[in-house]
């Protein structure tokens, strides 16, 4: 391909040109179509090319498309007003950036400024970003080894186990943070009471809690955010992927006696909240909320989940199915390599997690159809997989 020419091996390549989309299907350069479950990782949240955002994205691109937050704009207000609307109620303040990545940085840049202390603990399997900070915070050495050393006074405990973050956190520590659901390290869902636990904790320990929902906020488990599973609000939110639609945008938000400890020019961000990425935002939100997406969310992953385990049930090569609405996880005894290029023979597109483990990211628009045919194709190539293991 022309492309690794110019960019190098930095990513993970599968043999498809994706040349244009629709819903929870795309079609390659030669017309082929399939059925998307990789979701460009989470972005394609609301569909490929939703109606809503295409149609704002065409009307703001008639008037302007950047202008700087020195500046206001009656797009990024109404985006704003939009978002807080849907926020958790004591998050009403708002930083945009352009990426999760870029959400996490400036939430440990609030967090250890409005707390003047330093030490900041994150959970094992976590995965918030690539960028320095966001990398400090994530678990995998896979990631962090050619970098270190990275940002000093990280600490990481055990997800799940309140004792163990307990005896992690001391008098130093400004923040945890943690994804509700963790997305990258295989789709493990906080158990019962967990967070209800952290955050008790934390208020005794005068610490910040964040909770990173750049994967699993904005109904993608069922409800606007994964935290409401549990009926339990952080202080700072990190937001992205699918925010926009397919449009860069990442946003932290945050308690406003938080953000009111940064002072002019301590963070900024060039393109954050353009007008562009605001209408799709506000188009993205619209979907959301009027064509009842998060509740299809919950729908079509309760369904999904159920095929699965009867998947399950049918083929030993699958050792657990786990997630919560349209945020799912089929861990597999053996590495998926196989599956995935199989899936791609056979129309349909997955993700992974780490080498043995397919995650299920569609878009929330995804049909009954559409789910019923991607769980017939996977039964055939699960099937396939263990005539080739001799399971």
């Amino acid at each position: 391909m022309t492309e690794d020419q110019f960019m190098g091996n930095i990513y993970q390549r599968f043999p498809v040109t994706v040349e244009r989309g629709l819903g929870s299907h795309v079609w390659d350069a030669n017309g082929k179509e399939y059925i998307d479950c990789m979701g460009g990782y989470g972005v394609a949240l609301v569909g490929h090319c939703n109606p809503r955002v295409v149609k704002a994205i065409k009307a703001q691109l008639d008037k302007i498309i950047t202008v700087h937050s020195s500046l206001y704009n009656k797009t990024r207000e109404q985006f704003l007003e939009n978002l807080i609307k849907i926020a958790p109620k004591n998050l009403n303040q708002v930083y945009l950036s352009n990426s999760g990545a870029e959400a996490v940085e400036a939430a440990i840049k609030f967090a250890r400024k409005f707390t003047g202390k330093t030490g900041m603990v994150a959970m094992n399997g976590s995965y918030h970003g690539k960028s320095f900070g966001s990398l400090s915070v994530t678990f995998s050495q896979k990631y962090r080894k050619s970098f270190e050393p990275l940002v000093e006074k990280v600490s990481f405990s055990s997800f799940g186990d309140i004792e163990a973050l307990r005896s992690t956190v001391n008098s130093d520590t400004a923040f945890v943070i943690m994804e509700p659901i963790q997305g990258e390290s295989g789709i493990h869902v906080a158990p019962d009471g967990f967070l209800q636990d952290v955050r008790k904790l934390c208020n005794e320990k005068g610490i910040l809690l964040i909770f990173d929902e750049i994967q699993s906020g904005l109904g993608r488990t069922g409800k606007m955010w994964a935290s409401q599973h549990w009926e339990t609000n952080p202080d700072i939110m990190c937001l992205a992927k699918g925010i926009a639609g397919g449009v860069p945008m990442g946003a932290t938000l945050v308690r406003k006696d938080i953000l009111a400890c940064i002072n002019k020019g301590e963070q900024s961000s060039t393109f954050g909240g353009n007008p562009l990425s605001c209408a799709a935002g506000i188009a993205t939100i619209e979907a959301l909320t009027e064509d009842r997406l998060v509740e299809n969310a919950a729908k079509m992953g309760k369904m999904f989940r159920e095929g699965l385990e009867r998947l399950k049930e049918k083929h030993k090569i699958i050792r657990e199915v786990r997630g919560k609405g349209l945020m799912i996880g089929v861990e597999i005894k053996f590495e998926v390599k196989n599956i995935l290029f199989d899936g791609i023979a056979n129309n349909l597109l997955l993700l992974y997690s780490g080498k043995n483990i397919l995650r299920l990211l569609p878009p929330l628009v995804i049909s009954e159809s559409d789910m019923t045919k991607a769980l017939e194709t996977l039964d055939v190539i699960l099937g396939k997989e263990e005539k080739r293991r001799n399971v």
